[in-house]
Parts: C-alpha cells; structure tokens; sequence
C-alpha cells in the first residue's frame, strides 16, 4: 500500500513522480520505509512550525506583558464606571505586585490626562454622600482620609458645606426618623435620634439643639435636655 506525498518542487512523471511516492511499509525489512515516514514527518513538522510567526508563539507561550502595560489595563479596568483616588489604585497596583516604577509612571500618566483627580474625585464624594447620605463634615473628612485624599484636597472639598447647610440636613433626618421614635420614652427618642446623628459625623452640640426643638415640636418636655447625651 503507498500513499502518496506531494512535496514542494515535485511534477507528475519521471524520477521526481517516483520519488514521492513512499513506501508505508516495506517488505525488504523495516530500514529504508520506516526511516523515510519519519524524516519526512520531522520535516513536514519542521516546515509548519517555521510558519508560525514570533507573536503568535509568545501568545501562546502566555508570556508576560510588560509591566506598564499590566498597569494600565488594571488602572483602566478599575476605573471603568468608578472613580477611584490615586491612593487607591496605587493600593491596587501593589497588590497585583506591579513594580514601583511602573506603577508611578503609569498613575502619574493617568494624572497627567485627568483619568485621576482627587480633587475632582473629593468633590463628587461630598455632595454625594452629604445629600444622599445626610453625611457631615466630620464623617466626610474621615471616609476620604481612608481613600488617600491629600489634607488640603479634604478641606476644599468638605468646604462647600457650611454650617446652616449642616443642621438643615440634620433637621431633615430628625424629621424622618422622628415618627419611629412614637411611643418610646423621652430619653430613649433623644437617644435613638441624637445617636443616629452622631454616627453621621454630627457634633453633639448640633445634636442636641436639633433633636430638643424637634421634641419640642411634638409637645414632649424637654426641660432637663440641655444636658449632654
């Protein structure tokens, strides 16, 4: 049985027709056929592989990027949808244990074309958190120290807000919690409202002033009440 092998440079008849067509197996001993089937398969995959190009054998080898590279594609990947502080993409980064040098490159590239601003990003936090969250200046301050935000970034951006804007908010949040107080002593509706402001970042001063006229409003004694909670 032959089978039948076209290999560049070969034509039909005379000695180059002959010479393809290759013994599979052969009956005067197995040195001649079996030694032609596996040189012409070594280079049959010789020829194959030479046409795999530099790039594709790199893909398929997994082969690192480089490390600025991974840190862009994480740095984008991270900020996609979500703002994020510089602080915390320089967290990410380490995590992922991008080398220092290319992450700073990388972050201060980022800086550079406005994808990070933690000014910006200081700025949208607080009105966010303030109005959606009824959040004070104190509470505000905390949660963008955690996220890295530089002090003189905080304190530009918490200044939007003043005081009267403060306790208009911290009136509005006595207001609606108010009516699930109904029925408790007291004492325990001044300490159920006045520790919900607290826990907002609300003075214990403003506190108190806020939750007695709000008391007050309902007809409850708040003789006794300046006192601190």
């Amino acid at each position: 049985m032959t089978r039948r092998t076209e290999w560049p440079g070969t034509e039909g008849g005379g000695a180059g027709s002959e010479s393809a067509v290759e013994p599979v197996a052969s009956a005067s001993g197995p040195g001649a056929g079996a030694g032609s089937g596996r040189g012409a398969g070594r280079r049959s995959r010789s020829r194959t592989e030479d046409r795999g190009s530099p790039l594709s054998s790199r893909a398929g080898k997994g082969e690192p990027l480089d490390p600025a590279e991974q840190a862009r594609n994480i740095c984008l990947r991270l900020l996609t949808g979500t703002p994020r502080t510089r602080k915390q993409l320089a967290d990410a980064l380490r995590k992922r244990e991008i080398p220092d040098e290319a992450a700073e490159e990388v972050l201060s590239r980022f800086e550079d074309v406005g994808l990070i601003d933690d000014a910006a990003f200081a700025d949208a936090w607080v009105e966010s958190r303030h109005h959606g969250r009824g959040l004070a200046r104190r509470a505000l301050v905390r949660e963008l120290r955690t996220k890295g935000v530089d002090s003189t970034v905080i304190d530009e951006a918490v200044g939007q807000l003043d005081s009267d804007q403060e306790e208009e908010t911290a009136r509005a949040l006595v207001a609606r919690k108010l009516r699930s107080t109904r029925g408790l002593d007291r004492d325990k509706r001044l300490r159920r409202l006045a520790g919900m402001l607290a826990r907002k970042g609300y003075g214990e001063g403003m506190a108190l002033r806020v939750v007695r006229q709000a008391l007050e409003e309902e007809g409850e004694d708040t003789e006794g009440l300046d006192e601190p909670f």
